[in-house]
């Protein structure tokens, strides 16, 4: 009994100071505040708001839900300890083994401590050079991408997508909402690179394509990121996306852009001109928080035009001719089973990204 004893007070000092790093007595705190707020029925007159704040306190359980039951648990566990129960032991022993391996798992999210690790995700494929090949890699991708959130419970909300005109995409834009969204596919941020025998090459030979993954976080409120209208530029054409006759016979789609940086988001596959400027608004902020990151900038201000990463260097090699390999460029942790990998399994290199 001892020796479970001494197991769980390391488990409870382990567990003390995650809860202090995650801030989640604050969290808690916020809960409460949004559950008092969303019990008000006055709250529905205004929809958008009241939907926000719900989706908020959902996104606030689902992260520190599995810390307070861990907690929970383990306190229940002490408890039984003071019973003193020999016969207890073999049980109290599983359930120890059971929260130390809970715990293990839960800790990775203590790696997430940037600043927008917490936020969701815009996910956003881009064929390169390379026609028909090239779109239909960026194809591949966007099902790896949407079979990892599958797997790990992340949901992907279709923003904007254009097909391929043989096979593949042109471009696909994903919203990825779940704990730690962005903080998990930051990894995934860069270009990706194909090798294998082509199937749209009538001599059947080896070939190269290029894909640009973007991973920018969702930045939904004009509070957090402070963009001087001067600096943007908003021109509005004929859509030509999915909505019905209406959609495609008024100037709905949207394109901004943020002129010191000549960054451009175009969308046009919301309803209306309105939905279309909030999104494109949104993953402007986003694009232009990755560059901040990206150039080491102290704001928006400072950011440098033509600087951000975009069509470089690989980050990341899926070799399937004359071998089988995803290797990873910048943390060297590769993959032999390659259909794995591009099916979604990409735990090995978020992790290795996340422990450099």
């Amino acid at each position: 009994m001892q020796e479970l004893e001494k197991r769980l007070d390391i488990l409870s000092q382990n567990l003390a100071a995650a809860w202090d790093k995650l801030g989640i007595d604050g969290k808690i705190a916020e809960i409460e505040k949004l559950e008092a707020e969303v019990a008000e029925p006055e709250i529905w007159q205004n929809p958008a708001n009241a939907t926000a704040k719900n989706q908020e306190l959902a996104k606030l359980n689902d992260e520190i839900g599995p810390w307070r039951l861990l907690k929970t648990q383990t306190s229940d566990i002490k408890e039984l300890l003071t019973l003193e129960d020999v016969s207890l032991a073999d049980e109290i022993e599983a359930q120890v083994t059971a929260l130390e391996t809970e715990y293990d798992n839960l800790k990775k999210s203590l790696r997430f401590n940037g600043a927008y690790d917490d936020k969701d995700a815009i996910l956003r494929i881009t064929a390169g050079v390379g026609g028909t090949e090239a779109m239909d890699w960026s194809g591949m991708l966007e099902r790896m991408y949407l079979r990892f959130c599958e797997k790990n419970g992340f949901k992907a909300t279709l923003v904007e997508r254009t097909a391929g005109e043989e096979a593949g995409i042109k471009t696909a834009v994903y919203e990825i909402t779940g704990p730690h969204a962005y903080g998990t596919l930051k990894s995934e941020h860069g270009v990706h690179r194909l090798v294998r025998l082509s199937p749209f090459n009538a001599n059947n030979l080896r070939q190269t394509s290029f894909s640009l993954v973007e991973i920018l976080p969702v930045i939904k409120a004009d509070t957090d990121v402070k963009i001087d209208e001067k600096d943007l530029r908003i021109d509005v054409y004929h859509s030509g996306g999915h909505g019905g006759q209406s959609v495609n016979t008024t100037n709905s789609a949207v394109r901004i852009t943020h002129l010191p940086t000549n960054t451009v988001v175009a969308i046009q596959n919301e309803r209306s001109q309105l939905q279309n400027k909030e999104k494109a608004m949104e993953i402007l902020r986003g694009k232009l928080v990755q560059m901040q990151l990206e150039q080491h900038a102290e704001s928006i201000d400072k950011l440098r035009a033509g600087e951000s990463a975009k069509w470089g260097q690989q980050i990341r090699n899926y070799v399937l001719q004359p071998y089988r390999l995803v290797k990873d460029t910048r943390t060297e942790h590769e993959e032999t089973d390659t259909d794995a990998v591009l099916d979604g399994k990409l735990e090995g290199f978020i992790d290795s990204f996340l422990d450099l």
